[in-house]
């Protein structure tokens, strides 16, 4: 059954590429909907034949075929299930059939043909996705991997038109293959070092090998490398930029980028090599401090931004670095935890921001909207109760996760880099709520500048930038809408602490894929330890209200007072607001220096001269050799026999010559 689980999704794909131009909308929307489900039902179905295996034996394998057969080396198309797939796959065909339904509301001003290619391709993405997650090795995962790459550039750059979009679209493409180059090194370094790419059997290949400490071995030059994808995939320092920029697609791609699908990717790599990378200590440093410090400068920037979109595309590059933090100290339960609450509680921010887009016909500044609560009710309660999770206000799904990471990040004796993911904590509810304040409290406002995207004062639908006749949610977006609200409410407590009396059912179930062949984790934590995590996760909390009060303070009651510090701090203000200038920097060092090379003189010599001819050289010579065995394949029965006959004379004469 396990292969039915991307193979669902890849017949809506099938289905809408080849005739969905002849479809109907409500035909292709609701394809590519029930496909979705029908793979969420198997993939509940398979977690549930998972859960009644011994913890230490919940493996579900389907070997389709033997894919590569070299000698002793062996690579088969085989799909895994194991603990950390399982929530992945409910992850990601749950999150994503939301997301599904919620576009054929949402899309519904497209043409049918372009309403049919729209589907296709979110198919085809959920599709790739799932076989990244159940891919038992490498390969496997790596088709899945580049799968979502191809399909992030089709859907970034779904409005090709806009010329804004299909360069984003590019980007995503571009910067992704950098990370992707690293990663197939690491690949091959692992396959040349221990003899496999399955993850099992690597596993059990590096489990008795003594840890890398204060070295800088084979393992850790591995892993170091699939972390430099992981960064490509998942928006890392440094190649996190195509991610912002990633907000000219649809704003349901946006929410399947973000939450369900491609940025986990990294994360989920990293969870399932945990043995690997836990034998080279020096790349989980590495991981750690990039991942931190990856959360604050994103929220840092997260907090002057005006495109409604784009700050919460900050806050996904923010809430992965949190991720990595928890990865690279060593909290991969933690850090998957998180994965999985912040799905539900982003997705929902992303649609919510969509429903506000598309109540105000495109318009994404927030410098121009306010008062939508009264109109917006649906949208506007969803929407805090994602802003609430995500700043991990106690009791809703973010606290539990969050707080998780920094309890691990501070006992693992990582202080610096608890105090970062702290200061993080508080900019994530403050520039949210700024978010919230703005958007929905208030009165109306008009008079700020149009958005740089909206050429023409043309909305992203192609319809007029106007602010009349205000409406909420149709009821395909307002139903997904509550459902990850409570979602976004209840999630987080697979996951409820021992020091509250808990039961951590998640961690207890990821232990076993973490470390393969253990059972689950379910230590009592020691009465110190308790009181320890009791006290930062009063920390936390006061940290998530802080920043709640300060936003109020700031954009609720004193509005006039932002202006007045973005004035007296204008250069901090101005460098934060252009997002510290990185992409300028990367075109002024890498695209312009490139960009004039190849269009100089002498370079383009070399290149017609030399590159050209060698490769032009290889053609011809097998243009020739191909020209002569033409000559030899005449198709005539009597030139065969006759050369045979010569042949078999010239052995016999070279035998008896001998």
């Amino acid at each position: 059954m396990l292969a039915l689980i991307p193979l669902f999704p890849l017949l809506g794909f099938l289905i809408n590429a080849l005739v969905g131009r002849r479809l109907p909308k409500t035909v292709s929307g609701s394809v590519a909907s029930a496909v979705m489900v029908a793979s969420f039902v198997v993939s509940a179905m398979s977690v549930w034949q998972l859960a009644a295996l011994p913890p230490a034996e919940r493996v579900l394998e389907q070997t389709l075929y033997t894919w590569i057969a070299s000698g002793d080396f062996q690579l088969d198309l085989t799909f895994r299930v194991d603990a950390l797939s399982a929530v992945m796959i409910l992850v990601v065909s749950g999150i994503g059939s939301l997301i599904h339904i919620y576009s054929t509301a949402y899309m519904h001003d497209e043409i049918d043909s372009e309403y049919a290619r729209y589907f296709s391709y979110l198919n085809l993405f959920a599709a790739f996705m799932l076989v990244l997650v159940l891919g038992a090795n490498f390969v496997v995962l790596f088709v899945g991997w580049e799968g979502v790459g191809l399909c992030s550039y089709l859907l970034i750059g779904f409005w090709f038109k806009k010329r804004s979009a299909s360069d984003a679209g590019k980007k995503a493409f571009v910067v992704n293959r950098i990370g992707d180059y690293a990663f197939i090194l690491g690949t091959l370094l692992i396959v040349t070092r221990f003899g496999t790419l399955d993850f099992l059997r690597l596993a059990e290949a590096v489990g008795p090998m003594a840890v890398e400490e204060g070295v800088f071995g084979v393992i850790s030059i591995a892993t170091l490398l699939l972390f430099i994808g992981a960064t490509g995939k998942s928006a890392q320092i440094p190649l996190y930029t195509w991610l912002p920029d990633a907000m000219e697609g649809p704003t349901p791609v946006s929410a399947l980028i973000h939450a369900a699908t491609m940025v986990t990717a990294g994360v989920y790599m990293i969870g399932r090599n945990a043995v690997l990378f836990s034998h080279a200590p020096e790349t989980m440093l590495i991981v750690a401090v990039i991942g931190a410090a990856t959360a604050l400068f994103a929220g840092t920037i997260g907090l002057v931004q005006n495109d409604i979109k784009r700050v919460l595309a900050y806050s996904t590059v923010s809430q992965l670095g949190l991720m990595f933090l928890a990865m690279g100290v060593g909290a991969f339960g933690a850090g998957i935890f998180h994965l999985y609450t912040h799905a539900f509680f982003k997705a929902l921010l992303f649609l919510g921001s969509g429903a506000v887009i598309h109540a105000l016909a495109g318009e994404q500044d927030i410098r121009n909207m306010g008062g939508l609560k009264r109109y917006l009710p649906v949208t506007y309660w969803t929407f805090l109760i994602g802003s609430l999770a995500i700043a991990g206000v106690p009791f809703l799904s973010g606290f539990f996760s969050k707080d998780e990471i920094l309890y691990e990040t501070f006992h693992e004796g990582h202080t610096i880099l608890w105090l970062v993911a702290a200061i993080t904590s508080l900019l994530t509810a403050t520039y949210m709520f700024r978010l919230v304040f703005l958007t929905f409290h208030g009165e109306r406002r008009h008079d700020a500048p149009a958005p740089a995207h909206q050429e023409d004062e043309e909305s992203a639908h192609g319809a007029p930038a106007h602010h009349d006749h205000l409406h909420d949610a149709p009821p395909a977006m307002a139903l997904v809408l509550i459902v990850l609200a409570v979602g976004s409410v209840l999630a987080g407590y697979v996951g409820v602490p021992h020091a509250l009396g808990g039961h951590n059912a998640l961690s207890s179930w990821l232990a076993p894929a973490f470390l393969p062949g253990t059972g689950p984790a379910d230590a009592v934590l020691p009465a110190e330890e308790a009181a320890l995590e009791l006290t930062l996760m009063g920390v936390s909390s006061l940290i998530a209200l802080a920043g709640i009060g300060l936003a109020a303070f700031i954009w609720l009651t004193r509005r006039e007072l932002a202006a007045r510090l973005a004035h007296a701090w204008s250069g901090v203000y101005t460098l934060l607001l252009n997002k510290y200038y990185v992409d300028e920097i990367y075109d002024a060092v890498i695209v312009r220096p490139t960009v004039r090379i190849s269009q100089d003189g002498l370079w383009r010599g070399f290149d017609v001269r030399v590159v050209d001819a060698v490769v032009n050289g290889f053609g011809s010579v097998v243009d020739a050799s191909a020209a002569v065995l033409r000559r030899l394949q005449t198709g005539s029965v009597r030139a065969y026999a006759g050369s045979l006959f010569i042949g078999v004379v010239m052995i016999l004469g070279y035998y008896l010559w001998r």
